[in-house]
C-alpha cells in the first residue's frame, strides 16, 4: 500500500494547513462510506442478476415435465439444485399456480401458491420467480430463494476498508499538523539563520578591519623605512663627491628599491594577483647565487651557511622562490636578536613522488607550540604592530602550494626553527644559459623603433630615457587606441612595449591581440606591476616584464624579443 508515501509527497508539495488536513481526512471518511454503500448496492444487483439467471435456467429445465404433467421428472430437476449451496429453497408450479414439486434446505418451505413477481428481499434471502413458457403458452412458474451474504460477514469486509480509510485520514491529519509545525520551525530557523548571518557578517567585517589595520601598519612601516633610505640617499648623493661614498649610497638606494619590489610581490602573491612563471631551475645554483643578497639582508652577527649538493631540477617561479627563501631568512633573523647561524640546505628525497627538500634552519629562540600551527596564516605575526605585515610565511605557503609542493615546519623553544620546502622533481632538464643579447646599434639612423604605450607621464618619461640609453628610438602612445593609430600612420615599428593596465576600452592584452591580428610579424612585450591579466598574457606566449624592472632587465627582454624571432604569439 503506497498511500502514505503519496500523501507524504502531496503534503510536501502543497502548503498543508491543519484545517486542510482535517477537511481532507473527513473527505476520505465520507468517500470510504460512500464507496461501501455503492459496493453494497452493486452486490445486491449482482445477486439479483444471478438469481434471475438461475430461475430462467430452472424454468427451461422443467418446461417439458410440466407440459406432460410429469411430476416425478419435475421433482428431479428441482432437487438437482440442492448441490448449489447458495439456493435455500426452490419450487415448480403448474398452470393453476399451485406447488407441484419443491424443497427447502434453509428457512421456510416454498409457498403453496404463487404469482410471478419482481425479485424481492424477504427473510434475509432473495426471492426470484419466473414463468415457464413453451412458445407463447405459459405452462407454470418456478420459485428460487437464494442466500444473501450475512451482515456480520459483510461488516467484517467493510470494516477492513473502513480501517484503511481511517488510518489514511489520521495520517493526513498528522501530516497536516506536522507540516504546520515544520513550517513554524522553518520560519524560526530562517529568522535565526538571518540573525546569525548578520552576526557573522559583522564579525567578518570586524576581522577584515583588524587585518587591514595590521596590514596597513606593517606596510606603512616598511615603506616609510624604504622611502627614508631612498630619500636620504638621494639628498646625500647631491652633497658628496667621494666616489666610494656615492657608490655606497647608490647601493643603499638600490637595496631599498629591491626590498620595496619584494614587499609588493608579497602583497600580490597574498592577493593571488601575481602570476607564477614556472621554469626549470637548479636549486643549488639558484640558492648559491643568493649568498650576497642574504648576507646583505641580514645583520653582521648572523652567519649564512650554505650546504648545497647535487639536486634534481624543479619547475618553479625562480623569482618567487628567491622571495620565499628571503622571507624565511628575515623571519629567522628576527628570531636571533643576539645573532646566530642560518643554515640553508638542499637534498633529494626519493619516494612515490620524488621531491627536493630545501630547508632553512636557524639557531634562534624557536616558536611556542600553540603558535606553530598559525605561522602560515595571513596577517599572523608575533611582532609588534607596525613591525611586520604577517605576509612573509603566508607568501611562502601560497607559492609552494601553487607549485605543487608542501611546506613543513619544526621548532623547539631555545633550539631554533626549521622550515622545509618540498618541491616536486621535474622531468625536464635545466636549460642551458642563453648567450648575452647582441648590442643594439647606437647609430641614430639604424636604431630600432619602439612604440611605448604608457598612460602615466612620469613613468613614460623615465622609460623613454631608458630606451634612449639602450639605443632605441622611442615614440609614445597614451592609450591602446592611440597606439593603433600611430602604428597605422607613423611608419614601421620594430617592437611594441606596452603597459597592461590602461584607460579606455582596451587593455594591454587586448592591444597585443589586435596587433597580432593586424601585424603578426611585429613583436610585443607587456609590462605590469599589478594585473589579473598577467596569467592570460603568459598563457598566450606574450613576453611579460614585471614592474619595477632595471635597465639591464629591460635591455635583455627587448633584445630577446627582437633577435630571438619570438614574435607576438597571440595570433596562434
Amino acid at each position: 500500500m503506497r498511500v502514505p508515501g503519496v500523501i507524504s509527497r502531496l503534503g510536501a508539495r502543497v502548503n498543508l494547513t491543519p484545517v486542510m488536513a482535517v477537511s481532507l481526512a473527513a473527505a476520505l471518511v465520507f468517500a470510504g462510506v460512500g464507496l461501501g454503500l455503492y459496493n453494497e448496492h452493486l452486490s445486491v444487483v449482482e445477486r439479483e442478476r444471478q438469481g434471475a439467471t438461475q430461475a430462467k435456467i430452472l424454468a427451461a429445465s422443467v418446461a417439458a415435465p410440466l407440459a406432460f404433467d410429469d411430476v416425478s421428472t419435475t421433482r428431479e430437476y428441482i432437487n438437482a439444485l440442492r448441490v448449489n449451496p447458495d439456493v435455500e429453497a426452490a419450487g415448480a408450479y403448474g398452470r393453476d399456480g399451485l406447488l407441484e414439486a419443491g424443497y427447502a434446505v434453509l428457512g421456510p418451505a416454498p409457498p403453496r401458491e404463487i404469482t410471478p413477481s419482481p425479485p424481492r428481499l424477504e427473510d434475509g434471502g432473495l426471492i426470484v420467480t419466473a414463468p415457464v413458457r413453451q412458445g407463447s403458452t405459459i405452462l407454470g412458474s418456478v420459485y428460487v430463494r437464494t442466500t444473501i451474504e450475512a451482515w456480520p460477514r459483510r461488516a467484517v469486509r467493510y470494516l477492513g476498508i473502513a480501517l484503511l480509510v481511517l488510518m489514511a485520514s489520521i495520517l493526513v491529519a498528522v501530516l497536516g499538523a506536522a507540516q504546520a509545525s515544520l513550517r513554524e520551525a522553518h520560519g524560526k530557523l530562517k529568522a535565526e539563520v538571518g540573525e546569525r548571518q548578520k552576526a557573522e557578517d559583522a564579525l567578518r567585517q570586524s576581522q577584515k578591519m583588524e587585518a587591514m589595520g595590521q596590514l596597513t601598519g606593517g606596510v606603512a612601516h616598511d615603506f616609510n623605512n624604504l622611502l627614508m633610505v631612498a630619500s636620504s640617499g638621494l639628498d646625500l648623493l647631491d652633497k658628496t663627491n667621494d666616489p666610494a661614498r656615492r657608490e655606497r649610497l647608490k647601493q643603499a638606494i638600490r637595496q631599498a628599491i629591491d626590498r620595496g619590489a619584494s614587499l609588493t610581490q608579497q602583497l600580490l602573491a597574498f592577493a593571488r594577483r601575481s602570476a607564477l612563471r614556472p621554469e626549470v631551475v637548479d636549486i643549488a645554483a639558484l640558492v648559491g647565487g643568493m649568498r650576497e643578497l642574504l648576507e646583505r639582508s641580514l645583520r653582521e652577527n648572523i652567519v649564512v651557511d650554505l650546504r648545497l649538493g647535487m639536486t634534481w631540477p624543479v619547475e618553479v617561479d625562480a623569482s618567487q622562490l628567491q622571495v620565499a627563501i628571503l622571507n624565511i631568512a628575515v623571519n629567522a633573523r628576527d628570531a636571533m636578536p643576539v645573532g646566530g647561524v642560518i643554515t640553508v640546505s638542499a637534498q633529494n628525497e626519493p619516494g612515490e613522488v620524488d621531491r627536493v627538500r630545501l630547508s632553512v634552519r636557524d639557531s634562534g629562540t624557536g616558536i611556542p607550540p600553540e603558535m606553530l600551527e598559525r605561522v602560515f596564516e595571513p596577517f599572523f605575526t608575533t611582532k609588534a604592530v607596525g613591525q611586520g605585515t604577517g605576509l612573509g610565511l603566508s607568501q611562502v605557503y601560497g607559492f609552494v602550494r601553487s607549485s605543487g609542493g608542501e611546506v613543513q615546519i619544526q621548532s623547539e623553544l631555545g633550539q631554533g626553527t626549521t622550515v622545509s620546502l618540498l618541491l616536486p622533481r621535474s622531468a625536464k632538464p635545466v636549460p642551458e644559459s642563453a648567450p648575452p643579447p647582441a648590442a643594439i646599434p647606437n647609430d641614430r639612423e639604424q636604431r630600432a623603433r619602439v612604440l611605448l604605450v604608457e598612460d602615466d607621464d612620469s613613468v613614460a618619461a623615465l622609460v623613454c630615457e631608458m630606451l634612449d640609453e639602450l639605443g632605441y628610438k622611442a615614440m609614445r602612445a597614451v592609450s591602446a587606441a592611440h597606439a593603433l593609430d600611430r602604428l597605422a600612420s607613423d611608419g614601421p615599428f620594430d617592437l611594441v612595449f606596452s603597459d597592461m593596465v590602461m584607460p579606455g576600452d582596451m587593455d594591454g592584452l587586448q592591444l597585443a591581440q589586435e596587433i597580432a591580428r593586424r601585424r603578426p610579424e611585429l613583436p610585443i612585450v607587456l609590462t605590469t606591476g599589478y594585473s589579473s591579466a598577467a596569467a592570460s598574457a603568459s598563457a598566450e606566449g606574450i613576453r611579460l616584464l614585471v614592474k619595477p624592472y632595471r635597465i639591464d632587465t629591460l635591455a635583455a627582454e627587448l633584445a630577446a624579443a627582437l633577435e630571438g624571432g619570438d614574435r607576438n604569439s597571440a595570433s596562434r
